[in-house]
């Protein structure tokens, strides 16, 4: 944790200051030197003849004046030569000295901004670098690709405490300015260190992948992706009917948290297959570059649609478990005294205040449930409301694990337990999701709940987990409402550019909007721009 912190004086400058003064006294001997050799010399002065010193007729010879004015000249050139070095230096000086004075220090609303950044490109750059290895460990195997999963995983510890400090800062933690400010300085360190952790095996990955002018491992690297594209596309229809299935078995609020997804995910396949063709396209036709960075942007495609298709495919089996699980959760519920609904430590900075009195809509629940009990539209949440739900036709059986665990919080193990640990494993699975496929939209406050959440469920606190999960969702949801259409052109959206845009498959930061992210931190994930 050094690489953010105050530096001293680079090592060069005190070679500087060494010739400076060698220079000096070099000057200082060679004038010495010119003052005492007359005295010297007339101390062991020999009689001269009379005709030689006839010949000086009372005047100075001209070979007693060369030494003096040699002396002199080699002063005043070493004097120009410093001060011609030190003129030069100080125009094209690139890395920190003793001349330039150092930039202010940001405020505190520049160092909030900073972090805020920091956090959000180091979390794209993890997410992307995941996508990619998943390829690359698919054809090389885990042995050869145990260098980069390292690289990932050290990545991924700097970012989490990164946003382990920033959730302590949002907090107010700590209260003394210096301190916070150091906090923020703390995040933005550690966002750097996971950048560099990607950036120095960025290069390496793609020597492995064949990625270099002539792009060898082309063939073999889109025989990959295009496997992995015929396999989803069959998936994806399986999806449609998982999904059309839950909707007739179960209540609304139960399939809530995928819906669209299996739309999305056509969508992204679209967009993969117009990008693996372009890829095959461009290796035929001997132009490497644009072949790598249709097939980047293609593989990002597939690995998102991927990921849509395993949410409707995970809700379907939580949903199983969970329905197996309610009668014998509901039984416990009524012998279990009643315990408070778990909530989030800590102040919710961004949170609505038309919100204050629901939980936000969750991965696992589409409709708001009123915290406090009573009211129109309110749920009973004692025993008797988990147990009546059930039997008035369809219902969530992810819901009734929630409310069920809810009244038993903190009970120690048992049925309930593994209802938390069901309920909150499918909320911070869907927040993920959520946020992967959004990542072009999605904002910190978003991604740093999801961190706590996964904190929290490592921690074993599955409702502090659960409700962390459901908080990043909704605001997930709201960055992405905001967020709008990322690209239109006359005819709206182009062959899934939108969706790919909105994913982070496409960094935006380049105009012509067809720049892939990649395997790397922030100086080369977007290395493969045409």
């Amino acid at each position: 944790m050094t690489s953010f912190l105050i530096r001293g004086r680079p090592r060069h400058a005190t070679a500087h200051i060494r010739v400076r003064v060698a220079h000096a006294v070099l000057g200082a001997v060679a004038g010495v030197w010119w003052l005492v050799l007359p005295v010297t010399t007339a101390a062991a002065r020999v009689p001269v003849p009379p005709a030689t010193a006839a010949g000086r007729q009372d005047g100075t010879s001209v070979a007693d004046l060369v030494l003096p004015f040699t002396a002199v000249a080699v002063v005043l050139a070493l004097a120009g030569y410093g001060r011609l070095r030190r003129t030069r230096r100080a125009r094209t000086r690139t890395t920190p000295g003793t001349v330039p004075a150092p930039p202010p220090a940001p405020g505190p609303a520049g160092s909030e901004r900073q972090a805020r950044a920091a956090l959000r490109l180091a979390d794209d750059c993890v997410r992307t670098s995941r996508e990619e290895l998943s390829f690359v460990r698919e054809r090389f195997g885990e042995q050869r690709t145990e260098p980069f999963t390292h690289a990932l995983r050290a990545a991924e510890t700097e970012l989490a405490a990164a946003f382990a400090i920033w959730r302590r800062y949002e907090q107010g933690l700590p209260q003394d300015p210096g301190a916070r400010q150091q906090a923020l300085a703390g995040v933005i360190g550690r966002c750097a260190e996971a950048g560099r952790h990607l950036d120095a095996r960025a290069p390496e990955l793609d020597r492995l992948r064949g990625f270099g002018a002539a792009a060898e491992g082309l063939g073999a690297a889109l025989v990959v992706a295009e496997g992995r594209f015929r396999e989803l596309t069959a998936r994806t229809v399986t999806a449609q009917h998982t999904l059309a299935d839950l909707r007739q078995r179960y209540a609304p609020s139960a399939t809530a948290s995928v819906s669209g997804y299996v739309e999305q995910a056509k969508d992204r396949l679209v967009f993969a297959t117009t990008r693996l063709n372009e890829a095959r396209q461009a290796a035929d036709a001997g132009d490497p570059g644009r072949a790598v960075g249709r097939l980047r942007a293609g593989e990002g495609a597939v690995a998102q649609a991927e990921l849509l298709v395993d949410g409707v495919e995970r809700l379907a089996a939580r949903l199983r478990e969970a329905a197996a699980l309610a009668p014998a959760a509901r039984t416990e519920a009524d012998t279990r005294p009643p315990a408070p609904h778990p909530t989030p430590a800590g102040p919710e900075p961004h949170r609505p205040a038309d919100a204050e009195t629901e939980a936000p809509a969750g991965p696992c629940e589409g409709a708001r449930v009123p915290v406090a009990g009573g009211g129109p539209g309110g749920r009973d949440v004692s025993a008797g409301g988990v147990r009546e739900e059930p039997d008035a036709g369809p219902g969530d059986p992810l819901d009734v694990l929630r409310r069920a665990a809810g009244r038993a919080a903190g009970a120690g193990p048992g049925v309930l337990e593994d209802a938390a640990l069901l309920v909150a494993r499918c909320a911070v699975a869907g927040a993920e999701e959520f946020v992967a496929v959004h990542r072009g939209a999605v904002g910190v406050a978003a991604r740093a709940r999801l961190a706590e959440a996964a904190r929290e469920l490592g921690a074993g606190h599955a409702g502090r987990a659960d409700a962390a999960a459901r908080q990043a969702r909704e605001l997930a949801e709201r960055d992405v409402r905001a967020y709008g259409t990322p690209y239109a052109g006359p005819d709206g959206d182009t062959a899934g550019l939108a969706g790919a845009l909105l994913g982070g498959i496409l960094l935006p930061e380049f105009p012509d909007a067809g720049t892939p992210a990649a395997f790397g931190g922030p100086t080369t994930r977007s290395r493969h721009h045409a």
